[in-house]
């Protein structure tokens, strides 16, 4: 936007919160930011107008959020397209690096947390794939807030980690805290755990290999210097 058109833009933005328009109102009108709507006018006083409940189910998207959205979807399909079909390796290497990041260290137990279904879904089938398991030693705990439904998500993440009902372990319901973020995850959090040290041990494994193999070394730019110590505990 422009000098004159930021001008022109503050002036009517300042005009149309005399008149009692929203923050949100005003920013949707000529596709600007609602931060700066709100520096252009913080200073015009006005009468606010009765909320209307149904107002925000009716509005659409904004033109920045239309350009969010068409922004996201452009780049996960050119996503999709880099990826493309995974191999055998890629496979490996994918989920192992999923379970670095995620997954537990300490020696004994494998065991994954994580609230996005796709990522869990990864896991498991990579778990079943690479590794002798017995199906019957998996388990699942779920962490789910109070007054979501239990069942359901016990259903649904039976259905995403093809685990029967039977081996899930007793739920912890979480106790609401305004303090703490107030997005809930419908589903709560699956934590996938298989007891077996030579399991654990042969992930763990991996990780090391993957790291000691340092084959990313030749991306690094010439200024950067990269240090890295592997702990082979």
């Amino acid at each position: 936007m422009g000098y004159r058109s930021e001008v022109v833009a503050q002036a009517r933005a300042r005009e149309l919160r005399a008149q009692a328009w929203t923050l949100q109102q005003i920013a949707d009108e000529p596709g600007v930011a609602k931060s700066s709507v709100s520096l252009w006018v913080r200073d015009v006083s006005f009468t606010p107008r009765p909320s209307d409940p149904s107002a925000s189910r009716r509005r659409g998207p904004n033109t920045l959020q239309r350009r969010k959205q068409a922004e996201i979807d452009e780049l996960l399909a050119a996503g999709r397209q880099r990826i493309g079909q995974l191999s055998e390796r890629e496979f490996l290497v994918a989920a192992l690096l999923l379970y670095a990041g995620e997954g537990a260290k300490t020696d004994g137990a494998v065991k994954l947390a994580n609230s996005d279904a796709a990522l869990v879904a990864l896991f498991c089938a990579w778990l079943r794939h690479f590794f002798d398991i017995d199906e019957a030693r998996l388990r699942v705990h779920l962490y789910l807030p109070q007054g979501l439904d239990l069942d359901a998500a016990i259903t649904f993440w039976s259905q995403v980690t093809n685990v029967p009902r039977g081996q899930f372990g007793r739920p912890y319901r979480a106790v609401a805290d305004p303090s703490l973020r107030r997005t809930k995850h419908v589903h709560g959090c699956a934590t996938i755990g298989y007891c077996c040290s030579r399991t654990h041990r042969g992930i763990i494994g991996l990780m090391g290999a993957a790291v000691a193999s340092r084959a990313w070394s030749h991306h690094v730019t010439p200024t950067d210097k990269v240090d890295v110590c592997v702990d082979p505990g």
